[in-house]
């Protein structure tokens, strides 16, 4: 048999959201979830005081409709996600966060997209199974949680089977993150920064540690360390990722040092290089990060990790090491 031929005999683990679909609680923890919106908004940590159930926004700009910047099969992420066919991503809109060096700032910022109710939502998450995607991958999901569920237990019912990747800067609420226990299979969290601050300069939260950390956490005691399969792709488990920043490799070994500790050596870690100035880090205002990341730092970032018995890094983590030492 050959590969394509094996690669579309193999028949996935159902994912953990359709046993809930079925006896009807996915439908309630979507109208759980609802609640959250208003009077004041418990999505996120901010808890905003808005009442986004009557269309009122705050620091996200997102009332009651998600807005979706893009849908496609992503090919650029990581290997466990992408595979052949692509993960299925939705870029979501807005964002609970400030990064003055985002990467997204258009979608995440000046929240660039259409608006779309939760029957369109199920609907383009239909249409990437469709096409043939491994996952269904929400980008930037974190102020949005109720629309999604909405959205998935609608198409739970019309026959949606690909495992959900929650694609989060990691500032969660509690409360959201119950809601999603035994709904989201795979956790793709980024941790940013490990200081107050530094998260206080760069994301305007000087809360985002403490959140972040306990947030993995959670993710990781609800899915344990990432599993593939016998095709290389994921199917269960928490995939982290950080960002190697310029000048910030102290932050980046804190946050090393933290995951080999708590979450220990099976982490399937993705450190990342490809950190540019962009957003308010191109006014000026913010030189100390206005450059790339040395190849030394990155080279320094992936021994690290390795030193610390972090040795399950994504392809593209030690491609870095790989072109560093040419």
């Amino acid at each position: 048999m050959r590969a394509r031929d094996r690669r579309t005999a193999h028949r996935a683990p159902e994912p953990s959201y359709v046993a809930l679909a079925r006896t009807g609680e996915l439908a309630r923890r979507a109208e759980r979830a609802l609640e959250l919106l208003g009077p004041v908004c418990r999505v996120c940590p901010r808890r905003c005081r808005v009442d986004r159930r009557r269309d009122e926004r705050s620091i996200c700009h997102v009332g009651r409709r998600a807005i979706v910047a893009s849908a496609f099969p992503h090919h650029g992420e990581e290997d466990p996600l992408r595979g052949w066919a692509g993960s299925g991503t939705i870029f979501l809109a807005g964002c609970n966060l400030r990064c003055v060096f985002c990467q997204n700032f258009e979608i995440s910022w000046q929240v660039q997209g259409a608006e779309v109710p939760a029957e369109g939502l199920a609907e383009l998450m239909l249409e990437l199974q469709a096409r043939g995607c491994h996952n269904i991958n929400w980008v930037t999901p974190e102020h949005v949680v109720p629309q999604l569920l909405e959205a998935l237990a609608i198409a739970a019912e019309r026959g949606l089977r690909l495992p959900i990747v929650y694609n989060t800067s990691s500032y969660d609420s509690e409360e959201s993150l119950a809601l999603l226990d035994g709904v989201v299979d795979i956790y793709m969290p980024d941790l940013k920064l490990w200081s107050v601050e530094r998260a206080r300069r760069y994301l305007r939260r000087p809360d985002y540690p403490q959140v972040a950390r306990r947030s993995i956490l959670e993710m990781h005691r609800q899915v344990g360390p990432l599993r593939l399969d016998e095709r290389g792709l994921a199917v269960r488990g928490v995939l982290l990722r950080h960002l190697v920043m310029p000048g910030l490799l102290d932050e980046t070994e804190a946050i090393l040092r933290w995951v080999a500790a708590e979450l220990g050596p099976e982490t399937y870690l993705n450190l990342m290089g490809q950190y540019r100035p962009e957003g308010l880090v191109l006014g000026g205002d913010y030189p100390e990060i206005a450059r790339r990341p040395s190849r030394d730092e990155l080279v320094r970032a992936v021994e690290l990790a390795l030193s610390l018995g972090l040795r399950r890094l994504d392809p593209g983590s030690l491609a870095m090491l790989a072109w560093a030492h040419r």
